[in-house]
């Protein structure tokens, strides 16, 4: 009998064991806070994938930078030593050139217009130039549109950015574009960036409506100008020999609950961006809402001729075309 006890013991210890050791755990961060459009997007991520593969996949979830910045995180996943992060796309023109396009000023007229450039063909394709990177590009999220915050004054006009010295992302594209609204450009990590605000290093910086209430940035800038200047896409990364060695019904799982990601993302986004000025309005920030686009484009018309020539106007008409 005690025998019996026994080896009946040892099969489900045996049994524990196995499967512990069947269950792969893999890592996934976010520069923002886990109560964001971020944090719903890699948390919807990690159930779905856990839920798909019967929990033989776990994705453990870091937020706030706990890993490192957005650039760090990306150079991570490519080497392997992390083997997921959800980025915006900032820094990912240094590691897949060909998606710098998307930073463009002004291209994508409204989120309905962005999202559908990314979940058709332009996007999808896009997605596949970051598999010689050493990536596998999951699937496209979002940011949302990017607009202005400062300390020092109300920007009404592109004039009144002359001037101000600004966080931007480590992007290129956004640096030539804000260096050509007279902005003194100053390009920094996200996790860094609360601080530098409060303590002056910076004047202001420029983001979502989403990102702007999760990182609480109310509390150390006055000055809110809905300039929706840029579109602002993230995206989920996955190290791609990591994904290679996933079988065929895996590498399924993983894609699908990135779409599920995404979908939650996105209806967040939404949630944040109806309700986000009337929250940063009673939170004490002065906000311009009522901004003359057109004013904002025609001064950086000698900055989007840069842009034809780089990325080719067709290739830009091909996107803006886009219904």
């Amino acid at each position: 009998m005690q025998l019996t006890r026994l080896v009946v013991g040892l099969s489900l210890a045996l049994g524990f064991v196995a499967t512990a050791a069947a269950q792969t755990t893999m890592r996934i961060s976010i520069s923002t806070a886990q109560n964001s459009h971020q944090g719903v997007a890699i948390d919807t991520f990690a159930k779905e994938v856990e839920k798909r593969t019967g929990g033989r996949y776990k994705v453990q979830t870091f937020y706030n930078g706990a890993l490192g910045g957005e650039r760090e995180s990306i150079e991570a996943v490519q080497l392997g030593t992390q083997e997921l992060a959800f980025s915006s796309t900032g820094p990912i023109p240094n590691f897949v050139p060909e998606t710098k396009i998307l930073d463009v000023p002004f291209l994508f007229r409204d989120k309905a217009h962005a999202r559908a450039v990314l979940d058709g063909p332009i996007g999808q394709e896009m997605l596949t130039k970051f598999d010689a990177k050493g990536f596998k590009a999951l699937a496209w999220a979002e940011n949302g549109f990017r607009h202005m915050t400062n300390s020092k004054r109300d920007v009404k006009e592109p004039g009144d950015l002359k001037g101000l010295k600004m966080r931007t992302m480590e992007n290129p594209v956004h640096i030539a574009a804000y260096k050509g609204f007279g902005i003194i450009t100053t390009p920094m990590a996200f996790p860094e960036v609360f601080t530098a605000l409060q303590q002056g290093t910076v004047d202001g910086q420029e983001n979502p409506l989403p990102v702007i209430i999760s990182a609480k940035f109310d509390q150390v800038q006055k000055h809110l100008t809905l300039t929706g200047h840029v579109y602002s896409p993230c995206i989920f990364v996955m190290n791609k020999a990591s994904f290679d060695k996933l079988s065929a019904a895996d590498k399924q799982a993983f894609i699908d609950a990135a779409k599920e990601g995404t979908k939650a993302n996105r209806a967040r986004v939404d949630e944040d961006d109806a309700k986000g000025v009337a929250d940063l309005r009673a939170k004490g920030m002065t906000v311009i809402d009522n901004v003359d686009k057109a004013k904002f484009v025609a001064t950086l018309a000698p900055v989007n001729a840069e842009f034809e020539k780089q990325f080719g106007k067709a290739a830009l008409d091909k996107i803006r075309d886009v219904k």
